[in-house]
């Protein structure tokens, strides 16, 4: 069957897939910027990557072009607007908290230890993603027709996933006020 026909019989399908091939390229990628190379790249987490993103990432993604194009079925800067606002309310969260406790279920943490993770990473995760994602999103619901969305957010995405990647590895430090209070109780 071609992949065209499949694609229209499968609509899902095709962000499923291009999402199984980006999220554990963005790893990869990221995994050579942090010096590791094709002998030593950890193809486990590229592996996790390609699950979460084409089984997770990419229906919910889905799901939600599906919901904000049946709410505002108009295609114009105004509307674009409305549905990129809309979304770093509600979907952005939603998906930056999921992408953590997600990928750190994978990785087999333990709940509690996912849930920590989570605290310390999605909400400096998701003032980065305010930063791009409101203009991304007005170009995607304004100017791509609906059937092209999740492919075109795909691709803006694999930046994004590298950034998720590198956020997932990195260890963070505690802000300077925690610092200052722990040297304070010493």
């Amino acid at each position: 069957m071609p992949a065209k026909m499949l694609s229209k019989m499968h609509p899902m399908a095709k962000g499923m897939m291009t999402y199984a091939l980006l999220w554990p390229t963005g790893s990869l990628i990221q995994q050579t910027i942090e010096g590791r190379n094709f002998k030593t790249f950890d193809w486990a987490r590229a592996l996790r990557f390609s699950l979460f993103g084409s089984l997770y990432v990419a229906p919910c993604l889905y799901g939600w072009v599906r919901l904000t194009s049946a709410m505002w079925p108009q295609t114009n800067l105004r509307i674009g607007l409305l549905k990129a606002v809309t979304e770093q309310l509600s979907y952005g969260p939603f998906a930056c908290v999921s992408f953590f406790m997600g990928m750190s279920l994978l990785e087999l943490k333990t709940f509690e230890q996912a849930v920590a993770e989570t605290k310390e990473k999605a909400l400096p995760t998701y003032k980065v993603g305010l930063c791009c994602w409101p203009i991304i999103q007005t170009i995607n619901f304004s100017l791509v027709p609906e059937h092209n969305r999740v492919i075109f957010v795909s691709f803006c995405s694999l930046l994004w996933t590298i950034f998720l990647a590198y956020m997932k590895t990195r260890t963070m430090e505690p802000d300077h006020e925690q610092k200052r209070g722990s040297t304070r109780k010493s």
